[in-house]
């Protein structure tokens, strides 16, 4: 045993040991200077050839000012929200470094907490990254601020260092932001809502950060700003530093801010491109916003230059040829587009909308909240020939597979029983056009989008079934519909146009998927930044059925509701896309070197609600084979220009011929010759209301060919197919025990986060 001497001698000496490192820890950090903060530099953005596109940052937006420059509302706004014993306590949050100290080692977040001195340190001095060493060390810099400087240092040093979001940094920079007046001439209320922002910009900001989070719209925004401005006025009325009459007249009237404008270089497509690839850096490392705002960053990306100025060039012409803005239906007409590359993921292209100088600051390229329509009605294909249906016994089926293509028709359970809606009554799903088509061929009802067919086949497959698939080609959980109901197989979600170009990119190289991504290195005083390695490519699905599903929509373009991408004068496949009361209108398509897609939609500028496009452009509705195909059209013309034409691998024969139930028995077949080329326009009106039990030439054609020669005289006609577009499904009543198509949809901008 040892002796209590030599015990005593090590305690002694372990606490003389811990109180030397405390004293030198203590010498070696120095107190943090807030004009050194101040430098900040532009963070310098480059085109996917190493030429620089943009250098865009926030040194010239911020400014320091002393503390008799700042309202006292300002600085007692922050303590009462943040930090009310600042000017007791000693500057360091023991307890809250504790609890941090424990969270990291049990592997969690650090909380937050921390006093104002300590929020001083970190705005100066410290990366975000939550280490041990980082926590010890700022410790140690807040014990010695707060013993070298007094209060009012602290407090100015703060206010001026801290990120308040737009660019912002600092109180005078905040105040010509948001007010556009000077620091020293804010009101009370005003300060409040400052105050708020300190919590994290992106969120309390009422004008909306979209671009970065899709939780962070205006209306949420607005909601939690003015929430917590009310809260903090409360709380400085709490603490007396509001008279009652003050706190009354600042409580009366929220204080909106100015709008949001253009910074330099952030125009035309080149704010929405770099707000995608800053997106991308933000979720791709350990770099937080207000570290990258500071700048330093040069951000190397995938954009080319000569498709993005195509593709808005594409978009401009289509919209003066085609749109008047001095006309009602006119107003508000919006764009959104995306151009991905097969195989890759590599996202080459994008229009975002008119440009942040005009004041639209929403990237219509990585929005959701615009219904796809039938651009979705390939991944209900793609389920049936992977999973086949309930009762084809796991075989996957054909699209040669026959289907009611009827209007108003009532749609099946597995188990025999209806949908119903809310009281009771059948649910009937319709299609755009009355025509009796009868029972047509998957094939026929993709070719002319026919609604009723592909609503059954997604209740047959199962709708999980179709969500699992279009998971697996790129779309993201978070966009899809929750409810699984039969309206999903024809497309009541919502992806973006980013994630659209992807999926479809899935078919176009076979099945083989990889995430989309903007930025291929990041690199911050010539080191290269972890995070940025391009994304694995995986095969997605089997590239037979992704052949097939290839095959179907380039007679989408030869034969059917998109015919006008014809004018591209290569092979292309693709899917139109019109939604319920046209509020959106879609195409998607692709050839083997790009997958492009074109939303237009009208947006109610006030409120974001989707509008009518009925009447727009002097047309009754606008359908995806209208507009957005001319647009895609004109884009893929001078995207591909001096490009080979590769053509698409060839579809095998798939799957079995299996009928939906109750469609008559095929008489023997006869030998038809098939069309030399296809037909250039649907034929007139055949008579489908009583089905031949003989399948028309098109029908019996086999694989290996279908795009070219199989479609004959089976065209369809002009009033039967638009564009299916969606047809909004009632709450419906589950009367069965079994077979229900109703699931759990996941909410999950790239990995969660496009870009």
């Amino acid at each position: 045993m040892p002796s209590w001497k030599l015990v005593t001698g090590l305690f002694i000496g372990l606490i003389g040991s811990l109180v030397a490192m405390v004293g030198v820890g203590y010498a070696m950090v120095s107190i943090p200077n807030e004009n050194d903060a101040a430098k900040s530099q532009n963070n310098v953005y480059y085109w996917a050839d190493g030429s620089q596109m943009v250098a865009t940052g926030t040194g010239v937006n911020r400014q320091n000012v002393t503390i008799d420059k700042i309202p006292e509302a300002m600085q007692y706004a922050v303590i009462s929200a943040e930090n009310k014993s600042f000017y007791q306590d000693s500057g360091v949050d023991p307890m809250g470094i504790a609890r941090a100290l424990a969270n990291m080692a049990r592997g969690g977040q650090t909380q937050g907490g921390s006093t104002i001195t300590q929020q001083y340190v970190k705005n100066t001095y410290l990366s975000q990254d939550q280490t041990v060493t980082r926590k010890f060390k700022e410790m140690f810099i807040s014990i010695k601020v707060g013993t070298k400087l007094k209060k009012p240092q602290i407090l100015q040093g703060y206010l001026n260092t801290s990120y308040y979001g737009r660019g912002a940094y600092g109180i005078q920079a905040a105040a010509r932001t948001y007010y556009n007046k000077d620091a020293v001439d804010l009101k009370p209320s005003e300060c409040a809502f400052l105050a708020a922002l300190l919590k994290g910009a992106t969120y309390y900001d009422p004008a909306g950060n979209e671009n970065l989070d899709k939780s962070a719209t205006a209306s949420a925004n607005r909601k939690r700003s003015e929430e917590r401005w009310s809260w903090i006025l409360g709380e400085m009325h709490k603490d007396k530093r509001l008279t009652d009459a003050q706190y009354q007249e600042a409580i009366k009237t929220y204080p909106m801010p100015k709008d949001r404008k253009a910074t330099k270089g952030m125009t035309g497509q080149i704010s929405y491109l770099a707000d995608t690839a800053k997106k991308y850096v933000l979720n791709h490392s350990k770099i937080s916003e207000q570290e990258f705002d500071r700048g330093g960053y040069q951000i190397y990306t995938t954009f080319k230059k000569d498709k993005v100025n195509a593709l808005s060039a594409a978009v401009k012409k289509i919209q003066k040829e085609r749109l008047n803005p001095k006309r009602e239906l006119d107003k508000y007409v919006q764009f959104g587009a995306a151009s991905v590359r097969p195989d890759d993921g590599a996202i080459v292209a994008l229009y975002g909308g008119d440009g942040y100088e005009n004041g639209h600051f929403t990237n219509n390229a990585d929005t959701q909240g615009v219904p796809v329509g039938s651009t979705w009605k390939p991944f209900v294909l793609a389920a049936a020939m992977q999973y086949g249906t309930y009762d084809s016994d796991g075989v996957g089926i054909s699209p040669l597979s026959k289907y009611n293509g009827n209007d108003h028709l009532k749609v099946k359970k597995p188990d025999g029983s209806y949908y119903l809606n809310k009281d009771n009554s059948f649910f009937f799903q319709k299609n755009e056009s009355p025509h009796p088509w009868g029972y047509i061929t998957l094939r026929k009802a993709m070719e002319q989008s026919i609604n009723t067919p592909f609503v059954q086949l997604g209740v047959d497959v199962g709708m999980s079934h179709v969500r699992d698939v279009a998971r697996s080609a790129g779309i993201l959980d978070q966009s899809m519909s929750v409810d699984l109901n039969p309206s999903f197989a024809i497309g009541t979600s919502t992806p973006s146009a980013i994630r659209m170009a992807d999926a479809y990119a899935t078919f176009a190289a076979s099945g083989k998927q990889a995430d989309p991504y903007s930025v291929t290195a990041v690199k911050k005083d010539g080191v290269d930044q972890p995070g940025f390695e391009r994304p694995k490519v995986k095969q997605a699905m089997e590239s037979n059925i992704a052949n097939n599903v290839t095959d179907v929509l380039q007679n989408v373009i030869q034969n059917g509701t998109a015919q006008n991408a014809k004018a591209l004068g290569r092979t292309a496949a693709g899917k139109t896309g019109t939604t319920d009361k046209n509020k959106s209108a879609w195409f998607v398509g692709y050839t083997q070197q790009l997958s492009t897609s074109v939303a237009m939609f009208r947006e109610n500028p006030k409120n974001h609600k989707l509008l009518s496009m009925n009447g727009t452009a002097g047309k009754d509705s606008i359908h995806g084979g209208d507009i957005p195909t001319q647009v895609w059209t004109e884009y893929m013309r001078a995207a591909l220009k001096n490009a080979n034409d590769p053509g698409f691998p060839d579809a095998i024969r798939i799957g079995k011929v299996h009928d939906e139930a109750g469609a008559p028995s095929p008489t023997p077949s006869v030998t038809i010759t098939p069309s030399q080329r296809p037909s250039e326009s649907p034929s007139p009106s055949p008579s489908l209301t009583s089905p031949s039990p003989s399948p028309s030439a098109s029908e019996t054609c086999q694989w290996g060919g279908w795009g070219n020669n199989c479609n004959g005289s089976n065209g369809g006609t002009d009033t039967g197919g638009t564009d299916g577009g969606t047809t909004p499904t009632p709450t419906v009543t589950d009367t069965s025990g079994t077979g229900s198509t109703r699931g759990n949809g996941n909410g999950g901008l790239f990995s969660g986060q496009n870009g």
